[in-house]
């Protein structure tokens, strides 16, 4: 199995509950296609780099999971018809550790 983060733009126009029920129906498709969810990062309201949808602000979610390598195509295909999401991105984790970098 794979590791993999999925990155969530949600509309913040939304109220609480709805934006709540997006990020569970992220997450049951993960789980649906045979992932198992690690961590769910909410980072909250954040100002887009540019605007989309006419907005300029967005909540921020970030799902940690593991899987098989055709889970992430069929979470993408699904987050990508849902209402509310303005962007989204899975993408895999490197398990190896990153170097330290050595200043001269």
């Amino acid at each position: 199995m794979n590791k993999y983060e999925l990155a969530l733009v949600v509309n913040a126009k939304i109220d609480d509950e709805e934006r709540a029920a997006v990020v569970e129906k992220a997450k049951g498709y993960i789980t649906r296609f045979n992932g198992t969810i690690s961590d769910v990062e909410e980072w909250g309201r954040k100002k887009l780099a540019y605007e989309i949808q006419h907005m300029r602000e967005g909540f921020y979610y970030f799902i940690q999971f593991e899987a098989d390598s055709d889970c992430p195509i069929e979470v993408e295909n699904n987050v990508r018809i849902m209402d509310n999401v303005l962007r989204y991105l899975v993408v895999r984790k490197d398990d190896k550790e990153q170097p330290a970098v050595e200043k001269a």
